[in-house]
C-alpha cells in the first residue's frame, strides 16, 4: 500500500509544479506560497476531522511536537524557496534540482537515523545526481 501512496504523491507533486508555474505568473511568490499553504491546511484538517483523528492531539509527546514543528518550518522554507525558484526559473530545471532532496534525504537518513547505505542506494544517488546535472545544464 505504501507504494501506491508514494506513486500518488509523485503524481500530485508533478501536478503541483505545473499548476504552480501557471498560477504564479504575476503573483508574488511569498503570497502564492501563503495561498497554497492555506489550502493545504484546510485540506489536512478536513482529513483529520473526517477520520476523527483529532482525538489523538492530547497524546502527542513533547518530542513529537518539537520535531513536527521543526518539520513544518522546514516545509515552509522549502515551499517559499521552491515557489520563488519556479517564479524566476523554468519548471523543467527547478523541479529536477528540487528532487535532489531524495539524495540529501538518503544522506541525512544515514547520518541522523543510522539507516543503511547499500550499493544500490549509493548507485541510485549517483544516477539521480547525474540525471539532475544532465537535465539542468
Amino acid at each position: 500500500m505504501w507504494f501506491i501512496f508514494a506513486l500518488l504523491s509523485a503524481v500530485f507533486a508533478a501536478l503541483t509544479s505545473i499548476l504552480a508555474k501557471i498560477g504564479i505568473e504575476g503573483v508574488n511568490s511569498n503570497l502564492a506560497t501563503a495561498i497554497r499553504t492555506v489550502v493545504v491546511v484546510v485540506m489536512a484538517w478536513g482529513m483529520v476531522f473526517l477520520t476523527n483523528a483529532q482525538t489523538g492531539i492530547s497524546e502527542i509527546s513533547k518530542k513529537s511536537w518539537i520535531f513536527l514543528i521543526l518539520s513544518g518550518l522546514a516545509t515552509g522554507a522549502s515551499w517559499l524557496c521552491y515557489y520563488r525558484a519556479l517564479q524566476v526559473g523554468d519548471a523543467s530545471k527547478v523541479v529536477p534540482i528540487d528532487k535532489l532532496s531524495v539524495v540529501i534525504t538518503l544522506i541525512l537518513a544515514f547520518v541522523f537515523l543510522h539507516e543503511q547505505f547499500t550499493v544500490k542506494s549509493v548507485f541510485g544517488c549517483v544516477l539521480i545526481g547525474a540525471g539532475t546535472l544532465l537535465m539542468v545544464l
